[in-house]
């Protein structure tokens, strides 16, 4: 696999899970797709995959209410995580989806990294950081997509790009950052190359598998 240079082109829905124990088997290589439900996570991932019908969208945040599991060939997955913090949905199904995650981000062996996706004018919420600061614990590899970047000109989005990148150092020592567009259909061959390498490399993110925990 591992030369071609879009994989992504021939990316497939491959199931639903309501439950981690429905996934597909735990082998090969999953990146899971996390972020607010309004951050556009859907949007971004048909983006990537050049499929504008392959991830379901809504004007309504939180419609991604499963886990959306799907196949590149070669036993290669990405994983539309349920998004979070501004679904209007019932206490009881916030709080399932909290348990299953919880269980997939620590139990599922073939997870090698996490696209965290970020609305660019609100970056870095409490849940972003958990999983910034997850990941990096974890081991694993993660990128931050700050999504919608056309709703700001250019000297703006850079000065948010540097701003956001200087306090992610301080939640991650590994993770790394790009601006994008799914509307303009910008920073697709950034985004591409970073999960290609991951899928390349699936080695721990370049830290110690013994991490210290420090407060």
């Amino acid at each position: 696999m591992k030369n071609q240079k879009n994989i992504f082109g021939r990316t497939k829905f491959l199931t639903s899970a309501y439950k981690v124990s429905q996934l597909p088997d735990d082998t090969g290589l999953e990146i899971a797709i996390a972020g607010r439900s309004n951050a556009g996570k859907s949007t971004t991932l048909n983006t990537l995959v050049g499929n504008k019908k392959l991830a379901k969208v809504s004007k309504t945040p939180g419609r991604t209410q499963l886990l959306n599991c799907f196949d590149l060939g070669d036993n290669l997955r990405l994983v539309d995580l349920p998004g979070y913090g501004y679904a209007k949905v019932p206490k009881k199904i916030k709080a399932h989806w909290q348990h299953e995650i919880n269980i997939y981000l620590q139990q599922r062996k073939s997870l090698i990294g996490v696209v965290i996706v970020m609305d660019i004018r609100h970056p870095l919420k409490e849940f972003d950081r958990q999983f910034l600061h997850w990941a990096d614990q974890s081991g694993l590899y993660s990128h931050v997509l700050l999504n919608k970047s056309d709703k700001f000109k250019s000297g703006k989005r850079k000065a948010a790009f540097l701003e956001v990148k200087k306090e992610m150092a301080n939640i991650s020592r590994t993770a790394t950052i790009q601006t994008f567009s799914g509307l303009k259909k910008e920073g697709i061959e950034e985004l591409s190359k970073t999960l290609l390498s991951w899928y390349n490399d699936p080695s721990v993110a370049g830290l110690d598998n013994d991490i210290d925990e420090e407060e």
